[in-house]
């Protein structure tokens, strides 16, 4: 068993480590953070285990996650810097994984463009006024994320004075693609066929909200960067709907163009997609120094296909967290087999911590991981 602090002890230091840390352990846990393990591993350099951080750390599955978002909506928490800083921090105090990564969520750079969105509890994201026509595209702003996105940067600037030096900060937003179709549908879909049917009939309009999205997401990522975040990752969920020839016209010059500006933050950018492993020759193309792969491609698949050109994070199903602990240890196993023993390698999930996961089985993962890959 993981031992794991009571979460009133836990919310008791985390609150002392948010209001009494000096602007000098700032800048002292950026430059410690750039040769902790993670950033390391993004920049494919040698590292004393294979790091480990799983996507949607911070969530449901937490008791004490759970306990603080009982009082506050999707939105509000997101907004609340202190509530947002001390949502980040819990996984790190409770798992002992080798990032944190900042409480939020890729749509709220959607409102501050002009877009209604809304948590619905039970029914999830929604959008009041969604973008359905030329004109919809036209009257979207492109404000910058120091005015639209103040809770989450406050929050940043407040995780990197409470996170231990040398424990790294991951930032992130979603890909044009992916913000694109939660704005056109209005909410999830299966099929995107609104998202995909304007794509079609208005390919000039539909390029223009691809730009504007790249403006938006481009000025967010780098101001996570200038906030404290150590590594920066995009999100494209549902680049995964397109084929080959719809990804390389509609997607891959805006994913090109967005990266490309990105690298300007000067800190490691991983690029992480789903269901993409028939496209991964071009999602790679688009940019980053990490390839997050979901688990349906095999890690040395991927590795065949890009070589030495970047990192490669991954890629454990998250269902496999159900299973009794021998099947389990026997698909970490196969994952960081499949890694091989060059550099460049950082364990996490095919996609996010499910609500039903139990926590104490995460830090025995955490603890598999470095035990095995120990060098």
């Amino acid at each position: 068993m993981v031992a794991r602090l009571m979460p009133e002890t836990r919310r008791a230091e985390t609150h002392h480590q948010l209001t009494t840390r000096p602007d000098l352990h700032e800048r002292l846990s950026a430059s410690l953070a750039a040769d902790s393990t993670l950033v390391r591993a993004c920049r494919r350099q040698p590292v004393p285990h294979t790091p480990v951080w799983l996507m949607r750390q911070a969530g449901r599955y937490m008791p004490e996650y759970r306990a603080l978002r009982a009082k506050q909506t999707m939105l509000e928490a997101i907004n609340d810097p202190t509530i947002a800083a001390e949502i980040t921090l819990q996984p790190v105090m409770a798992l002992g994984v080798d990032a944190a990564i900042i409480f939020s969520d890729i749509l709220p750079p959607l409102i501050g463009m002009g877009l209604d969105l809304d948590f619905v509890s039970g029914v999830g994201p929604r959008i009041a006024n969604p973008v359905r026509t030329p004109h919809d595209v036209d009257v979207l702003g492109t404000p910058p994320a120091d005015q639209t996105m103040r809770g989450t940067l406050g929050a940043i600037r407040m995780v990197r004075q409470a996170l231990p030096a040398t424990t790294p900060l991951i930032g992130f937003a979603g890909a044009p693609f992916t913000l694109a179709c939660y704005a056109i549908e209005g909410g999830g879909s299966q099929q995107y066929e609104t998202a995909k049917s304007f794509m079609y009939a208005e390919p000039a309009a539909w390029n223009r909200l691809m730009r504007r999205l790249v403006t938006v997401i481009a000025d967010y990522l780098i101001s996570q960067a200038r906030a404290g975040a150590d590594v920066l990752q995009l999100f494209d969920s549902w680049a995964g709907a397109l084929g080959p020839h719809d990804y390389a016209r509609y997607v891959k010059p805006h994913n090109t163009a967005l990266f490309k500006a990105v690298s300007a933050a000067g800190v490691p950018l991983i690029n992480f997609s789903t269901g993409t492993g028939a496209i991964l020759d071009d999602v790679i193309a688009c940019g980053g120094d990490v390839l997050g792969v979901d688990w349906r491609t095999p890690l040395d698949d991927a590795r065949a296909r890009f070589g030495t050109r970047c990192a490669i994070m991954g890629n454990l199903d998250p269902i496999a967290l159900l299973a009794p602990w021998r099947e389990l240890k026997g698909q970490i196993d196969d994952v960081l087999q499949r890694a091989g023993s060059a550099p460049g390698h950082i364990f996490n999930l095919g996609h996010g911590v499910l609500p039903a996961t139990d926590p104490d089985v995460l830090g025995r993962v955490r603890e598999l991981v470095h035990a095995e890959t120990g060098r």
